[in-house]
């Protein structure tokens, strides 16, 4: 068991880090142990992308607008934070989503699951997909599946068994813009590994996402939100989530530190004196020093790369995960001004399309709680790999190119009540071919080299909510462990 109290110092003050430092906390709680947590956070508020504009009955938000209801870590934290009452699913009548197709939106297909078509009627009715198009995705049953496990390209993989067409017109737009990334670059493995899996089981992509559709129907011991949306928020915006983590960490006395920002972190060498010293040294800017027995990293892989570079040699390989620039612009109007039915949860757009909106979300008809009666919120995505300089623009050019798009697409031409461009530079993470790979062999290196640092966040398993805390979860039990045993 741990003796004297240990210093744990987490450096970044995102989702990631607040839930390692909330999970540390539970953990010493439960055992009993000593400890002292600290969460250093270079900006000047905490929860990294999680903000939430709240103005004149609007709930508006600037980064991630929701996450995964069955990637349970969210719904888990907000439980054990007792907020799980607060969790608002999409609206059931907004269940339509539109892809763009030759500058008209095509509605999705029924069935459409990943970009994966599962039902056949629907698919062979839509025209989003010419005959031949449809015809080589339905040789994805017959098809063979690749005997090799070596990782391939998402791209690479959806072009082999559906086909081009179902790839850059359905599958591109849905699935890369999670990542805002170019599907011939991103790694399967570290995307979609569920994927390969149904691939390798069911030998066709088709009939294993049937299958596991299926299979899901079946597991039902899930609370009943979980059950009912695919997507969950909070009725007040997901910054609920962020404001109540950090009031649970400062009512246990957990050290929150903004505009701090962290030089390097060192090995802290053995003492002159003889006497025994916490093993790392985390350096401020200012020069200050504190000492830690535990560091988590919860960063971009490029800030922890400039933070251990002095005493990590492996350091410089993080350097080889790119990241890209997006942002998004939200636009509010009165609903009379908008003649467009709105009768869905937006659109995507697929690359050939070539306008500046990579995406739109029909706000408040996808989410109930984020615009008083007779108002209107969109939020339109710009900025992906390839295609970043729009993400540096002015704000004035960012929203008249938006404008255009709005007004070409769906016929808006009015004034928005209130808008806002929301810039997140290098925020995008891009899985290389080979990612996981590159991950494991850093970490075991970091590992043996500097025992009880960790390293977690969007760059290195997962861009989403619940992966991110189920990343800091993990790396709070791994940093406690090894604690336990200091």
């Amino acid at each position: 068991m741990m003796g004297d109290s240990k210093k744990i110092v987490i450096i970044g003050g995102g989702i990631t880090g607040l839930s390692a430092a909330f999970y540390l906390d539970k953990l010493a709680e439960v055992s009993g142990t000593k400890h002292q947590i600290t969460v250093l956070e270079q900006s000047d508020q905490l929860g990294g992308k999680i903000q939430t504009i709240r103005k004149d009955g609007f709930v508006i938000e600037k980064g991630p607008d929701s996450f995964l209801s069955r990637k349970l870590p969210a719904y888990e934290l907000a439980k054990e934070l007792g907020i799980e009452g607060e969790l608002v699913g999409t609206n059931p009548a907004a269940k339509k989503t539109y892809i763009l197709h030759k500058g008209r939106f095509h509605r999705m297909p029924q069935g459409l699951n990943l970009g994966i078509p599962t039902e056949i009627s629907p698919f062979a009715t839509t025209g989003l997909i010419s005959p031949a198009g449809k015809l080589r995705a339905l040789m994805d049953i017959v098809l063979p599946k690749k005997q090799e496990d070596k990782d391939e390209s998402l791209g690479h993989f959806l072009h082999r068994r559906l086909g081009k067409e179902v790839l850059e017109r359905v599958a591109e737009p849905l699935l890369a813009g999670i990542y805002a990334g170019d599907t011939y670059k991103l790694s399967l493995k570290a995307t979609f590994p569920q994927f390969r899996q149904m691939e390798q089981r069911h030998r066709s992509l088709i009939l294993g996402m049937k299958a596991s559709m299926a299979k899901a129907g079946q597991t039902e011991n899930l609370p009943d939100i979980v059950k009912q949306s695919r997507f969950l928020s909070f009725r007040n915006g997901l910054q609920t989530l962020v404001d109540h983590l950090v009031a649970d960490l400062q009512k246990n006395d957990i050290q929150l530190l903004t505009k701090t920002k962290v030089q390097s972190v060192t090995h802290a060498g053995p003492s002159p004196d003889g006497v025994k010293k916490s093993p790392f040294q985390v350096i401020l800017d200012g020069g200050e020093s504190i000492p830690a027995d535990s560091i988590i990293l919860a960063l971009p892989t490029k800030a922890i790369s400039n933070l251990l570079s002095s005493t990590f040699p492996m350091a410089e390989e993080l350097e080889k995960i790119q990241y890209v620039s997006v942002a998004n612009v939200i636009m509010t109007f009165n609903r009379e001004d908008i003649q467009h039915s709105l009768d869905g949860s937006g659109f995507v757009v697929p690359r050939k399309e070539k306008t500046s909106i990579t995406a739109c979300t029909w706000t408040s008809s996808k989410w109930g709680h984020t615009a008083p009666d007779g108002k209107v919120v969109i939020r339109c995505y710009v900025g992906r790999s390839g295609d970043e300089e729009i993400a540096a623009e002015d704000d004035d050019v960012i929203i008249a190119r938006v404008q255009k798009d709005l007004e070409n697409l769906m016929g808006i031409k009015a004034t928005p009540l209130f808008y806002a461009v929301n810039r997140w530079p290098n925020s995008m993470p891009q899985y290389p071919v080979g990612h996981l790979e590159l991950v494991e062999k850093v970490r075991k290196e970091l590992s043996a080299y500097m025992p009880g640092v960790y390293m977690v966040g969007a760059g290195f398993g997962g861009v989403g909510v619940p992966d991110c805390i189920r990343q800091g979860k993990g790396a709070a039990q791994q940093a406690y462990a090894h604690l336990l045993k200091a």
